[in-house]
């Protein structure tokens, strides 16, 4: 229809940030919002792979003023801020009883600080994008399918995400009146960069990745377009009415109970 926004340009007019959008699951999602209209900022340590089209901040989530610097940086070259993804996250192996204290304390510094840090930087621009264009000012948090099901030697990365989980939560009860949305995805088992790297260290990779495959019940992994899909969908003005929701991109692995294969 004449004079409409066709869905493929669904984000015209609106801009992003994307912590971790150099490589994975958050290049993905940078390279899906351009193509659908956005302004798209990456924020990443290295951001040697942001997609063609994005701005390049390079910070660490770590540095609560390389966040902010970055942030400022980003809306300064975009014109302003709509959407927060915050993506950047690292991995764990193992039980308690495998990983010290620093350990922990890097995870958690990551996984869960990181993304207070960056919603810190941005909500002043998000609650002003707000008031300009209602309905489209929203956070998007990657969290995981390790928040809701209990995995096997993933201890520490559980507790990141089930602590990003009800972050996700609570902030979408605060900011709720601000006209600010808060989501999450939870992923399963991604076929990313770190999953990658996880199956060369293993000793039958192949044996390893079949491991992976048969545990969601769709039998293969998730792709990264996979979840950067449905994070446009939750950053996305068709999801207005859409706060505090965690959707899963996990194959059924969440809900799911089949029965053995015969």
């Amino acid at each position: 229809m004449t004079g409409t926004t066709t869905p493929a340009q669904d984000f015209a007019g609106l801009t992003a940030l994307v912590t971790g959008g150099a490589s994975g699951i958050g290049a993905a999602t940078a390279a899906l919002l351009t193509a659908r209209g956005a302004r798209v900022a990456v924020l990443d340590r290295d951001t040697a792979g942001a997609p063609e089209g994005t701005v390049p901040v390079a910070a660490d989530v770590t540095s609560d003023s390389q966040v902010r610097d970055a942030v400022e940086a980003a809306v300064r070259e975009l014109g302003g801020l709509h959407i927060l993804v915050s993506n950047a996250g690292i991995g764990s192996i193992g039980t308690v009883e495998d990983n010290p204290d620093q350990e922990w304390a890097r995870v958690l510094d990551v996984n869960v600080l990181g993304m207070v840090r960056a919603a810190r930087a941005a909500l002043p621009h998000l609650r002003a994008a707000a008031l300009e264009r209602p309905g489209c000012a929203s956070i998007t948090h990657t969290c995981s399918i390790a928040a809701t099901a209990g995995l096997p030697q993933r201890a520490l990365y559980s507790a990141s995400k089930g602590a990003v989980l009800s972050l996700t939560l609570a902030m979408a009860a605060d900011h709720v009146r601000e006209g600010v949305r808060v989501n999450c995805v939870n992923p399963g088992t991604a076929d990313t960069p770190w999953i990658g790297r996880l199956l060369d260290q293993a000793e039958d990779p192949a044996a390893e990745r079949a491991a992976l495959d048969a545990r969601q019940p769709l039998g293969r992994l998730v792709s990264a377009d996979e979840v950067a899909a449905a994070i446009a969908y939750l950053a996305s003005p068709a999801a207005a009415s859409v706060t505090g929701t965690a959707l899963a991109v996990d194959g059924g692995m969440q809900g799911l109970r089949l029965r053995p294969a015969t």
